[in-house]
């Protein structure tokens, strides 16, 4: 018997875009060239070769989570596995924890430690604000939890817990573990894991390291691993037991086939990101955020959150009233080939600022895409004010104003 191959793939055509489109959604974000050749390379997972990238990795990785002895390990999947990961290694049943929740991934947290048969308390803040240290101090007071988890920045609503390093004292002061979802944030703004004393720090290759998705790291402190250590209960994730991974990264030792294409992306972009700097990395993006945010207002769009708790990863824009927003992203991928992102309730549309996202002609196309977008489906929008003023925030950064210049040659 022979079996024939399926008339609708006679011929079997190429699904690459001709043209590719510029992706300046909440991730996955475009990749630098470098990283995406580095993910092209397959090596002996457990060989010399591997051993010096995952070295080289730690001590990069040490580097962007500002962390002298914290232990890195990889994961093999996305942000949400790096999540679990440390909530799986740091909430046993019967734990107290408290999840500060303000939107998808915060509740997500929330969520992996429920499964767990933690017993967690949920400190509810309204979606469009950051939560505060006063009310965080009176839960702990209060519920004496063993852990407490939040997001450094809630991608679902662009809000940014900005309180965090105030947030996270005050839980070490109540003797209380803190996880720290950074999977949008890390690289993009500050965040300093010893300082603040944050005892482990998820995120993903797809957002702010500008790598590829599928590949995460978490990083923990040495108060985390000492209760890690400690335990002497059988996790029940074996591909997320810390004390696993660990002989891999570590112990050169066998724990899983490690993805070795993705481990060499991730090495590529730290790499890039230790080049650049943190430093500057991170006035890059301030300056790019803050220059479309002025964009998009200029042309008459409203921003989704205030100021004081606003995300600048991720930008949440209010969609005009009678426009659909499916309708929306589906004709800027189409007419523009720029794709942004929709929400998971919210009346918005939303766009990235991470990484390689963080390029003035990124900038330019994604807020010509938008406006003319939005013009074509009838809404009344000033798209050359908003370029105007986007661009004039690019050269307020970039440039000394003029006037500046002109008093500095006359002293």
């Amino acid at each position: 018997m022979r079996i024939r191959v399926p008339d609708d793939l006679v011929p079997l055509d190429s699904i690459l875009p001709e043209e590719p489109l510029l992706m300046m959604g909440a991730g996955p974000v475009p990749i630098p060239a470098r990283v995406a050749a580095a993910n092209g390379i397959v090596i002996n997972h457990l060989g010399d070769t591997m051993s010096q990238i995952v070295e080289q990795v730690k001590s990069m990785s040490r580097y962007v989570f500002q962390t002298e002895h914290g232990r890195i390990l990889g994961v093999a999947g996305p942000g949400s596995a790096a999540m679990e990961m440390a909530v799986t290694n740091l909430v046993s049943p019967n734990s107290r924890v408290l999840s500060i929740v303000n939107g998808l991934f915060s509740s997500r947290l929330a969520d992996m430690s429920e499964r767990l048969e933690a017993s967690v308390t949920r400190l509810q803040v309204d979606e469009r604000q950051a939560a505060q240290p006063e009310q965080v101090e009176q839960y702990l007071r209060k519920y004496k939890p063993n852990v407490l988890t939040i997001v450094q920045g809630e991608t679902s609503n662009t809000v940014c817990n900005h309180h965090l390093p105030e947030i996270a004292r005050l839980a070490h002061e109540h003797d209380c573990l803190v996880i720290v979802d950074a999977v949008c944030t890390l690289s993009t703004m500050p965040l300093d894991m010893d300082e603040w004393n944050i005892d482990a720090v998820i995120t993903g290759g797809q957002k702010g390291l500008s790598c590829i998705p599928g590949v995460s790291l978490v990083a923990f402190s040495e108060r985390a691993w000492q209760f890690i250590e400690g335990r002497n209960d059988t996790l029940k994730h074996w591909c997320l037991d810390a004390r696993l991974a660990y002989r891999f990264w570590y112990e050169k030792s066998y724990h899983y086939t490690a993805p070795v294409s993705g481990i060499l992306a991730l090495h590529e972009a730290l790499r890039l990101i230790c080049s650049e700097t943190l430093k500057t990395r991170f006035q890059r993006h301030q300056r790019c955020s803050q220059a479309l945010q002025n964009g998009i207002e200029g042309m008459g769009l409203s921003l989704y959150v205030e100021k004081p708790a606003r995300l600048t990863s991720v930008l949440g824009i209010k969609t005009p009233q009678g426009v659909d927003a499916t309708a929306l992203l589906r004709y800027m991928s189409q007419r523009h080939r720029v794709e942004i992102s929709g929400s998971f309730g919210a009346d918005i549309v939303r766009i990235g600022q991470m990484g390689e996202q963080c390029r003035a002609h990124n900038l330019f196309r994604a807020l010509h895409a938008l406006g003319s977008s939005l013009n074509t489906m009838g809404v009344s929008l000033d798209l050359p004010a908003g370029v105007a003023s986007l661009e004039s925030t690019l050269e307020q950064y970039e440039f000394p104003p003029v006037r500046a210049v002109a008093q500095a040659v006359r002293s």
